[in-house]
């Protein structure tokens, strides 16, 4: 007994070191956001002597985030709504109906999470469909990227549904499309709500598809806005703090609002009932 409590106690020891490690760098850039250009310049721990809080409005005029704001929040929340759509329609048919085929669909799907992107192929795509340099082609490219990982823990928590809803919802006169809308996806909304979650941070975070297809500044995002400020203010890190905090912020509010349904929707699915 005194043993497995000092095993408990080293556990939180090692939990909040590593959280108070994490949390460092969310420290630094915050009280360097405050700062003055001259007190910022050594990216110190130290509180400011006066808050600068113009730092903030210099960022948004100067790094152009408000633009980058509404288009971040334009390709997170739509491609996030269609792909996560999409891959529960997905998980469903490939879930209930278990055929070759659709094993196979499924596992072609799922190989998606690991194998690297082609990025001539892709590119070679989007230039085709003149969707390069657009905001549609990012929202369709998003949208695409989510789906793997969408079905994987879609498919999952599909499985942990008793196939005899389906069966008494039929013979109750439900086709396959009142099924799924009425019966099946409004019990899916944990895992709905836990994708969709994952999905909105992993598209508000990225960098890499902004920079290859978009090259108009009136749809970048606010990671590339970040950038772009970052190299015309690389000096005055009181202001490239605030840039990146204004940044992080939104990142922070989601996660912190829907934890509890990320930890939800991944463990409710490990279980069959």
């Amino acid at each position: 007994m005194q043993g497995g409590r000092l095993q408990a106690a080293g556990a939180h020891i090692l939990a909040i070191a590593a959280s108070l490690i994490m949390f460092v760098p969310v420290y630094l850039i915050g009280v360097n956001a405050l700062k003055s250009r001259a007190q910022a310049s050594s990216m110190g721990l130290e509180f400011p002597t006066e808050l600068n809080w113009e730092n903030f409005l210099v960022a948004i005029e100067k790094g152009k985030l408000a633009s980058g704001f509404i288009n971040s929040v334009l390709y997170s929340s739509l491609s996030t709504i269609i792909g996560t759509f999409i891959a529960a329609m997905a998980a469903f048919v490939l879930s209930r109906r278990r055929t070759r085929m659709n094993r196979f669909l499924y596992l072609f799907l799922i190989m998606g999470i690991a194998l690297p992107i082609n990025f001539f192929t892709l590119t070679t795509i989007m230039q085709v469909t003149h969707l390069i340099n657009t905001r549609t082609g990012m929202v369709v490219l998003y949208s695409a990227m989510q789906v793997p990982f969408a079905v994987f823990l879609i498919y999952g928590f599909v499985e942990s549904i008793p196939r005899e809803l389906d069966e008494a919802a039929i013979i109750d006169g439900c086709g396959p499309f009142q099924l799924f809308f009425r019966i099946i996806l409004p019990l899916l909304t944990p895992v709905l709500v836990t994708v969709g979650i994952l999905n909105f941070l992993g598209t508000w975070n990225d960098f890499l598809f902004p920079l290859y297809y978009l090259s108009s500044s009136a749809n970048w995002p606010m990671t590339l806005s970040v950038y772009n400020f970052f190299g015309q203010y690389q000096q005055s890190w009181n202001l490239v703090s605030a840039d990146i905090l204004l940044t992080v912020v939104p990142v922070i509010v989601v996660y912190l609002a829907g934890q509890r349904f990320i930890l939800s929707g991944l463990t409710s699915g490990s279980v069959k009932g």
